[in-house]
């Protein structure tokens, strides 16, 4: 196995989760290719970047973890060689980064655990399917590529990648895109398809009016909550078996 591009000084290049939110609202940001796939008017990538840092504000002010949560990392974090270190890719017109990376940013903090979000992508949104750092050197494509996901029968850049390290940065899981419990392939298929009468158009903004439905409704609150699970029952595996 090739070595990991995930160093100390790497990860302190990272921007904390403040810091992140206040740059999603950047000029700097906003300047950035974004992905247009749910506008009925837009192609499926490119297009403008809407400011989605009030959406990151919102989330996390009202996210609270379960005191299980709270007890399972503080316990695990302090098991030798335990979690320490939370590296996150993410790009903030991804609807799973902005249900995932606000509780993310809570379960660091119950645990004492050092939380640092990478953008994926540059100046351009990644346009083909294996990342290539060298077409994008502006991107943190290199980071993405031990963060692929194969699903399907193909391999993904996924958002948000997520790693979990102990102090030294020896991984000890990759949580990508949603918990298992979040069957988005079906649901959002579901959505996509043409019901009976219906132009593209009118496919496109009821698609998006129903996406737009979901991320506001209790389920992605419980998705979030879940992914948090997913990772704490993940490490706590990882622990048992390594024993």
């Amino acid at each position: 196995m090739s070595q990991s591009v995930v160093t100390p000084q790497r990860f302190a290049k990272g921007m904390t989760f403040d810091e992140y939110v206040k740059y999603v609202g950047t000029p700097e940001n906003l300047a950035r290719e974004g992905f247009s796939a749910y506008h009925p008017d837009a192609g499926s990538i490119g297009g403008p970047r809407k400011d989605n840092s009030a959406v990151f504000r919102e989330r996390y002010a009202r996210t609270k973890l379960a005191d299980y949560q709270v007890a399972a990392i503080k316990w695990l974090a302090a098991q030798p060689d335990g979690p320490a270190k939370i590296l996150v890719i993410s790009e903030d017109w991804s609807s799973d980064c902005r249900r995932d990376v606000p509780i993310l940013q809570r379960l660091a903090e119950a645990g004492g655990l050092e939380l640092r979000i990478f953008n994926r992508d540059g100046k351009k949104i990644l346009d083909r399917r294996r990342p290539d750092p060298a077409v994008a050197p502006d991107g943190n494509h290199d980071l993405m590529l031990e963060f692929m996901n194969a699903k399907n029968g193909g391999e993904f850049a996924s958002l948000p990648a997520v790693g979990i390290y102990t102090k030294d940065f020896r991984l000890l899981y990759r949580y990508l895109e949603y918990p298992a419990i979040y069957r988005k392939d079906t649901v959002r298929g579901h959505m996509q398809k043409a019901r009976a009468g219906e132009s593209d158009a009118d496919r496109k903004a009821r698609d998006g009016r129903e996406f737009l439905a979901m991320q506001q409704s209790p389920f992605f609150d419980l998705w979030a909550s879940a992914g948090v699970d997913e990772i704490l029952s993940a490490l706590y595996e990882r622990r048992v078996l390594s024993s």
